[in-house]
């Protein structure tokens, strides 16, 4: 008869908590469409209860951006320094290849003033918020995608609004001054808060750093919610088109993205992370700055890009890793058992049992695999919560 033994694969041979944090994060950015989802269901269903909430957006805003001043470092600007090139070639692609493609969309759709200022205005939007964890599902470089995140966020104030006008001045008037002013208000000062107060309270800030993401999402999703009522009325007529707008924006966002890196040498963890930097966009921070200088219907484009822009980023992971986010495997290889040797004979002048034959190397025309887990395992809670941001910092 033939016997089979275990040979583990090297997706076995992980850190098998390491593992579990890793589909926790990926479970969780499925997570985070469905309750901008709701949000937007809310603010749909119940316009004008949540339209009383409208007020509430800056401060809104400059709570998500406080939390993600929370989760950054000096290190983080450090690689600045360290590794200048793939900084730079994401930042400027960030600030010229989407607003250039915002227009092209525009200009091939043919939409009205008011979607079309939108959609560029998300396009002159610094990198998303969730485009770290998608770096980190995507097995990009991590630790690129943060700081590629924070220096386009602290250009923010200045590239924005100047980038807005220019681009999108021709649909609508606006007013780039007050839009700078708004940005250094709810982007700069509660963000350069975050760091300061990560360096004086820091271990307090290490224990609510797993529930950061989530406090972020849930503040998008109130606002996007309160984006959603504001053109409640219209989003049947425009949702569709703002929809497909959306979706060619981002995708070709991320090809373009992935082709730069390609074409100015980087290796293949930045090309990923320079795709996701590009591709994804702070579109809260767009809806918010929308519905305030420009008008409701405008401020749809970035809430349907919130939602699109992480189901798509979880796709983008999955095409990134191929068979690593599938079940895990063991490689039975069957081998053919040796009978036992005799005992030895008691007249023997070495009265010692011979050892065991040496077993036969396996053939590995003969492997086959097996799935021995699924896919998603129980996932404790703690690590769930933690599987935004606990999986970030380690990567570095």
């Amino acid at each position: 008869m033939e016997a089979a033994r275990l040979v583990t694969s090297p997706a076995q041979q992980r850190n098998p908590a390491a593992a579990t944090v890793d589909r926790a994060a990926y479970v969780a950015v499925l997570v985070f469409p469905v309750l901008i989802l709701a949000g937007g269901a809310a603010g749909y269903f119940f316009a004008p209860t949540v339209q009383q909430a409208s007020g509430w957006t800056n401060t809104l805003l400059g709570l998500v951006m406080f939390g993600m001043g929370l989760t950054l470092r000096p290190l983080d600007f450090a690689l600045v320094a360290k590794r200048p090139v793939p900084i730079l070639v994401g930042v400027a692609a960030q600030y010229i290849v989407m607003p250039l493609l915002a227009l092209l969309v525009c200009w091939i759709l043919q939409l009205p003033p008011e979607l079309a200022a939108g959609v560029i205005l998300v396009g002159c939007a610094p990198g998303g918020t969730a485009s770290n964890v998608v770096s980190f599902l995507a097995r990009g470089d991590v630790a690129v995608s943060v700081t590629m995140t924070s220096i386009s966020t602290l250009l923010a104030p200045l590239l924005t609004p100047l980038l807005t006008l220019w681009l999108a001045g021709q649909y609508m008037p606006l007013d780039g001054a007050s839009m700078a002013m708004s940005i250094v208000t709810i982007v700069l000062v509660p963000v350069v808060a975050g760091i300061l107060v990560r360096l004086v309270l820091s271990r307090f800030v290490e224990r609510l750093l797993p529930i950061l993401p989530w406090l972020s999402v849930l503040g998008i999703a109130a606002i996007v919610a309160i984006v959603v009522s504001g053109s409640a009325d219209r989003i049947i007529q425009a949702g569709l088109l703002v929809l497909l707008a959306v979706a060619i924006h981002n995708v070709l966002g991320y090809t373009l993205g992935y082709l730069i890196g390609r074409f100015t040498g980087q290796p293949v963890p930045v090309r990923r992370a320079t795709a996701v930097e590009v591709g994804m966009q702070n579109s809260g921070l767009a809806a918010g700055l929308a519905a305030q200088y420009m008008s409701p219907l405008a401020a749809l484009p970035g809430a349907v890009f919130s939602v699109w822009h992480n189901m798509s980023g979880a796709v983008f992971a999955l095409l990134c890793r191929g068979p690593m986010l599938a079940p895990p495997r063991a490689l039975v290889l069957p081998r053919t058992t040796t009978p036992l040797a005799t005992a030895p004979d008691a007249a023997s002048p070495l009265n010692v049992a011979p050892r065991r034959p040496a077993r036969s190397t396996p053939s590995l025309a003969r492997v086959r695999a097996q799935p021995v887990t699924p896919f998603f395992p129980r996932i404790p809670v703690r690590q769930f919560m933690t599987g935004l941001s606990m999986p970030v910092w380690k990567c570095r």
